[in-house]
């Protein structure tokens, strides 16, 4: 990876201007990269946030164009915002950790030093990872959606449980009744399906996970399908409008017969992984893993 670290040479930095710790981290980040003879480039937002100290590309797509590696400071949600942006580019992203938890924020705060030596050095490698698509269709208008981590349907200000019809590749699957529906990608199973009661699966993992929300029968479990199955839902309930969620962030609202079809995208997003860190390593560190006995 040494080569591949030389070719590394004009660094994007994308921070979240909300996460108070940003500034700081961005200016720190800037200066030991700097020291290694890189060149950082950032978008607009970033470029106000430590007074414009390095040359500007406005649009994010664009900047991803220009340089050989993003930084995005900030928590999960905003890794996945720019992971939608630039998905289908070849420039890989690495997160440095300004919010909390941090499953694809990679890099914490005490750890940037030792983050840039590595980066620097090559002691790193490159995952790609699949994002899922969602084709709504409503009264024979159709749109669409992207998302790294997951689809939410779920029942929207009502507190009655909304109706699914559910079926995998074209054939009936089953009706569930519910608070609502989760459908992820690998990387999404240690989000919300996680805190719905799903599994968590290992993100080279082929597979796309169906995990309800609060189903109104105990024989209701949640369902691993291949990644390449195609899932379709369609709003059964009347009298209430429900949200489709990609990623928590971008939202529409559904309707009763307003159907979505969720498959694999054609895009995926390129995740770069510093040397000593893995998915168990991250697992253990996160949530307590000590192996120890109770």
């Amino acid at each position: 990876m040494k080569k591949i670290a030389e070719n590394l040479r004009r660094i994007g930095f994308i921070a979240n201007p909300e996460k108070t710790r940003c500034a700081s981290l961005v200016r720190r980040a800037g200066r030991l990269l700097e020291e290694h003879g890189r060149t950082v480039v950032c978008d607009a937002a970033t470029a106000g946030l430590v007074g414009n100290k390095w040359p500007t590309v406005p649009a994010v797509d664009a900047l991803a164009r220009q340089c050989d590696l993003l930084l995005v400071f900030g928590g999960d949600g905003t890794m996945l915002r720019i992971a939608r942006q630039v998905a289908g580019l070849p420039t890989p992203i690495l997160g440095i950790n300004a919010g909390n938890l941090g499953f694809l924020t990679a890099v914490s705060p005490e750890c940037l030093s030792e983050a840039i030596r590595k980066l620097t050095s090559g002691k790193f490698s490159i995952e790609e990872r699949a994002l899922l698509d969602a084709d709504v269709t409503q009264g024979g208008v159709s749109s669409q959606l992207s998302a790294l981590n997951d689809f939410v349907l779920s029942r929207g200000l009502t507190s009655r449980l909304i109706e699914l019809e559910v079926s995998v590749n074209r054939e009936l699957l089953t009706r569930y009744r519910c608070d609502g529906l989760i459908v992820s990608s690998p990387t999404g199973s240690t989000a919300y399906s996680l805190a719905a009661g799903g599994a968590i699966v290992s993100p080279e993992a082929e597979v796309m996970l169906l995990t309800p929300i609060c189903p109104h029968t105990l024989s209701i479990r949640p369902l691993i399908l291949g990644m390449d199955a195609m899932v379709q839902v369609r709003l059964l309930s009347a009298r209430l409008i429900a949200i489709l969620a990609a990623d928590g962030q971008e939202q529409i609202e559904l309707n009763a017969g307003d159907t979505v079809t969720v498959r694999r995208s054609l895009k995926k997003v390129r995740l770069l992984r510093l040397e000593g860190t893995t998915f168990f390593s991250t697992l253990r560190q996160k949530f307590g893993w000590s192996g120890g006995n109770l």
